[in-house]
């Protein structure tokens, strides 16, 4: 096989936003590209080498974990089951080892292949569902210490701003949307996530990240939504987030009556 690197909170009211892209050549949304054979991986491709190797580290690991079966079918036939079970062939096991091997070297790789990468989820039926559980994996190692959690509300927004603004750059190598005015909002056009996937499923790997930067620093729950999309035909892609606020009404215990 070819080598590949070797190969909010509340809603927020947008301002004046600063847009830095993951740009590519701007292209018709609303449509799916037509994809490759799913047993072909990308190759090395030409181009400016910035997205760092754990991107397409993550998204194979976490396609071969999600299609590990929860048990065995006598009857089913593995040919008739791709690609729900193409995370379990030895091309993507292969392909997860040079991978890891590339993020201990520091390899990053082309736009161009990340895309190829991104293109073998869309054609799965829970292909948002991996997106954002990249995202989040992606996220995982900027967790904040004991300071973060006793800053103000105000604060720790701003933190989250800074943390998945300087941690998405070195992802991507690149600015990737911009913030505007309010706790938590990102806004871009023509980001590699719609470029790779015109269909949207690509931005919920965004809408996974964000939500476990804020997360970690805020505590609870949070939504991340994804208000508008280039694939709806929208001007821009908008990311807002909200905290999930758990009620502290106490409820008492079945067959229990509250004391008076």
């Amino acid at each position: 096989m070819p080598s590949t690197g070797s190969v909010a909170i509340g809603r927020c009211v947008a301002g004046a936003t600063h847009f830095g892209e993951i740009g590519l050549p701007s292209q018709s949304p609303n449509r799916r590209d037509a994809l490759k054979d799913p047993t072909e991986l990308p190759t090395a491709q030409q181009g400016s080498r910035r997205v760092q190797a754990v991107v397409a580290l993550r998204l194979l690991e976490v396609i071969r974990d999600r299609d590990l079966p929860g048990e065995i079918l006598e009857d089913e036939d593995p040919s008739r089951t791709m690609p729900r079970r193409f995370g379990l062939s030895d091309v993507v096991e292969r392909q997860i080892r040079s991978y890891k091997a590339d993020v201990r070297k520091g390899v990053r790789l082309t736009d161009a292949e990340v895309r190829d990468l991104f293109r073998f989820v869309i054609r799965r039926p829970d292909g948002d569902q991996i997106f954002e559980q990249v995202g989040r994996l992606l996220a995982e190692r900027d967790r904040r210490g004991r300071l973060a959690r006793i800053l103000p509300r105000r604060a720790k927004f701003a933190l989250a701003r800074s943390v998945a603004r300087r941690r998405l750059k070195r992802l991507f190598g690149r600015s990737v949307g911009g913030f505007g005015r309010g706790s938590f909002i990102i806004e871009g056009t023509s980001l590699l996530f719609i470029q790779s996937d015109p269909g949207g499923d690509a931005c919920n790997l965004l809408s996974g990240f964000c939500s476990e930067i804020i997360e970690q620093i805020l505590g609870g729950t949070v939504r991340v939504s994804h208000t508008q999309c280039q694939s709806r035909g929208d001007p821009l892609c908008r990311w807002e987030a909200e905290i999930v606020e758990v009620s502290a009404e106490v409820v008492a215990s079945p067959g229990k009556e509250k004391s008076t």
